[in-house]
């Protein structure tokens, strides 16, 4: 692990009734980047080294365990029966409204005058939602393999979804690193079998209960339409879809980028349900020119 990490410090926030874990690397005078991950997967699945690069390029970064997740707060609830997983319906803990008020909260901690954005997967539905319910706080978005919510694009396909059924292998690392093969981008590497390798047993040591994915996946069941709330958004933002994407289509990208106001749509040939290596360029170029391009409207 990067020195830089090593010297950093888990910290928690409390917003409402829940306590967030977080890391916060960076110079406090560079603009402040909020990282959010996906189903299930704590603040580590955002690498060290993707999250280094940035603090190289001049950024703040925090990264963050979503409630249910890591060593932020466990609910307690119902998660969803196989029955209920096929029919995309299930008795929900709390919101993805919830989630992006969480979101909120620890950007009032951590950079009061607000944060550039960005998520990945059910991340990026959160960050979708904090912009358009916290507008005050946002500052830019980056919406990475989401979809607008309106039920239409973006849709999972029928065998990603029965995938979700299948006994799960024993050794819950060597269940992740299949799971990355089934949904991942082509020409995976060695490198990023490594990163699943490494980083799944020191997120299984972070978190000693695994229900928080399933309340979570009801979160999801229960996502509203999120089209006219982008609408209305007027900060930069950067929509990242792979045309590979079999979790969520990429037809969930376009609409994403087509709701948001002059939004930029970067589609990646090959790219997958993953944040694999290969990859990794476009998305930091990505970030970057968001960012830029917000505090250069900021400070004209």
């Amino acid at each position: 692990m990067s020195d830089q990490y090593d010297e950093a410090p888990e910290q928690f926030t409390q917003v409402g009734d829940i306590r967030l874990c977080h890391q916060v690397v960076g110079d406090d005078n560079d603009p402040t980047v909020v990282l959010i991950m996906g189903l299930g997967l704590d603040m580590l699945w955002w690498r060290d080294e993707f999250c280094l690069d940035l603090v190289r390029r001049g950024l703040r970064v925090v990264r963050f365990d979503n409630r249910d997740v890591g060593r932020s707060t466990h609910l307690s609830g119902p998660i969803p029966t196989a029955w209920q997983y096929l029919r995309r319906s299930a008795p929900v803990t709390y919101s993805l409204e919830d989630m992006a008020d969480d979101t909120a909260g620890l950007i009032r901690a951590v950079a009061p005058r607000g944060a550039h954005i960005v998520g990945v997967s059910l991340g990026s539905f959160i960050a979708q939602q904090t912009a358009i319910r916290h507008p005050d706080l946002t500052r830019s978005l980056v919406s990475i393999m989401g979809r607008p919510g309106d039920g239409r694009n973006g849709k999972s396909s029928k065998r990603y979804l029965l995938s979700g059924l299948r006994a799960p292998k024993p050794d819950p690392v060597d269940e992740m690193v299949a799971a990355f093969e089934r949904i991942g981008s082509s020409g995976r590497t060695e490198a990023d079998e490594n990163d699943v390798r490494t980083i799944m047993p020191r997120s299984l040591a972070r978190s000693g209960d695994d229900t928080g994915s399933g309340r979570q996946i009801a979160a999801i069941f229960a996502e509203v339409d999120r089209t006219r709330g982008l609408r209305d958004l007027r900060v930069p933002a950067l929509v990242i879809h792979g045309d590979a994407d079999r979790v969520i289509a990429p037809s969930g990208g376009r609409a994403t980028a087509a709701a948001i106001p002059s939004a930029e749509l970067v589609t990646i040939p090959g790219m997958g349900h993953d944040l694999a290596r290969r990859h990794w360029g476009d998305v930091l170029d990505g970030i970057e020119r968001t960012v830029r391009r917000a505090e250069a409207t900021t400070s004209a």
